[in-house]
């Protein structure tokens, strides 16, 4: 009996053991497996505002030498000074993809928080990391973030002005992993009313010797340009399109590459985007093949066709 006692006791020491969480407060080596463990699943998509990301955090308390275990301590050190060791740092989730890993983590510095996502490639080594939220910003406005499923990172600003009228800046961001880094994948504003009666052509100025080079388009808000790239088998592009009374908006710009005389395509690595351009005559047809998601509203697609427009060129002078 005194036998069966002693085990039943060392089975309870043991399972006791096993289900007690690693301490990742303190100064000791910790495993991948176990810093990830304090990070719960983010089911996408996912919103964040200034005024709720210290409620999301998990309530566990990772300690800076743990934490520069995994990310490097120069990534905090620049984003927050070199006091960084007394920064409270608290896990928010993680959003997990086949060959990244995404994590966002709470970090508080003179009862200020800030959200930030890091992330991590297939074997867990640090890449790259995106500032999401500052409470810091006091400018009137409400902040948020939004996470598509591919992901995405919407950061947005919102306020109403006295005549209940909705002013708004969107920024949209991505990783590249052609570039290894966040990139800019979309912009939408309304508060530049200036920028919203006219839109910046970004390779207007670029040469249009080529053949497929110039103009195409069925209005001032609708068009692509193709100027000349690297050789004649690639062009710059930008294309522009509003549908549904401007409530469905799509920008991109990139590189072609023809296939043959008349069949052409982006894919850039790293974005899911993918399109086709067909030429016949002077009409260019474009057509998403790819998600193209992040550049694009979630009701309207790629899917147009223009009309070249004859260059006009500057008048001559007269002697």
């Amino acid at each position: 009996m005194y036998k069966v006692m002693l085990a039943l006791i060392c089975v309870c020491i043991m399972v006791s053991c096993k289900e007690h969480p690693v301490s990742l407060s303190g100064t000791d080596k910790v495993e991948m497996k176990d810093f990830l463990a304090a990070f719960s699943k983010i089911a996408l998509p996912y919103r964040v505002a200034d005024t709720n990301m210290i409620k999301l955090a998990d309530t566990t308390t990772i300690s800076y030498a743990v934490f520069t275990q995994f990310i490097p301590d120069s990534v905090l050190i620049n984003a927050f000074g070199k006091k960084v060791e007394k920064i409270l740092i608290h896990p928010v989730g993680k959003i997990e993809k086949e060959n990244e890993l995404y994590l966002l983590v709470d970090f508080t510095q003179n009862k200020k928080t800030t959200l930030v996502t890091f992330l991590l490639n297939k074997e867990n080594k640090y890449i790259s990391n995106l500032e999401l939220l500052n409470q810091n910003t006091k400018d009137g406005y409400v902040h948020s973030v939004s996470i598509t499923s591919e992901p995405a990172f919407i950061i947005s600003r919102e306020k109403t002005n006295p005549n209940s009228e909705l002013f708004y800046t969107r920024n949209g961001y991505a990783y590249n992993s052609g570039s290894g880094k966040f990139i800019a994948v979309m912009n939408d504003s309304n508060e530049d009313l200036k920028r919203n009666n006219e839109i910046i052509n970004p390779i207007d100025t670029l040469p249009r010797k080529n053949k497929l080079s110039g103009d195409y388009a069925d209005d001032k808000r609708n068009y692509i340009s193709l100027r000349d790239g690297s050789n004649t088998n690639k062009y710059a592009f930008f294309i522009h399109f509003e549908k549904d009374d401007g409530n469905c908006t799509g920008e991109l710009k990139g590189t072609m590459t023809m296939r043959d005389a008349s069949h052409g395509y982006f894919q850039e690595s790293g974005d899911p985007c993918v399109i086709d351009f067909t030429f016949e005559g002077r009409t260019i047809t474009v057509k998403e093949q790819g998600n193209c998601g992040n550049h694009r509203g979630i009701k309207c697609f790629f899917d147009d066709s223009f009309t070249r427009k004859k260059e006009v060129k500057p008048a001559k002078k007269n002697k």
